[in-house]
């Protein structure tokens, strides 16, 4: 068992948006990054996603819908529902996907 820095990890990643996967468990993966205010296109899966804020908010809209997502919240997108990230979307973001 190996323990991860998360607050750490995406801090020291070099640009934000860009995540890191931090491990495996089974055939979904556990990747972080670091939220910084920019929004990001909408774009959807075939598999269902978890979106866990660690601290900030994320701010989503979600197959149509506005939803904020504060520290020690998490949000789970269906498969095939399209979202994106609204503009103010700040802090650390752990997201558990297929991969």
């Amino acid at each position: 068992m190996n323990v991860v820095g998360i607050r750490n990890t995406a801090g020291d990643l070099p640009e934000a948006w860009d995540s890191r996967l931090l491990g495996r468990v089974g055939t979904a993966g556990v990747k972080v990054l670091r939220m910084d205010g920019r929004p990001l296109v909408p774009e959807s899966h075939d598999a269902a996603e978890a979106l866990l804020v660690l601290d900030g908010i994320l701010r989503l809209v979600a197959d149509g819908v506005d939803v904020d997502v504060r520290a020690g919240e998490m949000y789970l997108v269906p498969a095939g529902v399209e979202h994106a990230v609204r503009p103010g979307s700040r802090g650390t973001l752990v997201i558990v996907e297929q991969v």
